[in-house]
């Protein structure tokens, strides 16, 4: 179940703002899912690239190094 510390109400007109397709009744679970898929991922890889650049741990210019990367794979 998606988390409850949004609204899930705003969610959805937001969404709805900027599409122009019909959103089914779970849409903002979906969305939630695939974020968490996206940070799963982008930590992955960022801790990949920190271990082969032989830093002891995942730092801001590491993420921004693999972003792209990630964000590419998720581009819908």
């Amino acid at each position: 179940m998606a988390p409850s510390h949004y609204p899930r109400g705003t969610v959805k007109k937001i969404v709805k703002a900027h599409s122009d397709r019909p959103l089914t009744k779970n849409v903002d679970v979906l969305i939630w899912l695939d974020y968490t898929l996206f940070l799963q991922d982008l930590m992955r890889e960022a801790t990949i690239k920190a271990r082969q650049s032989g830093e002891k741990g995942v730092s801001a210019r590491t993420i921004r190094k693999v972003r792209e990367t990630s964000l590419r794979k998720f581009k819908g």
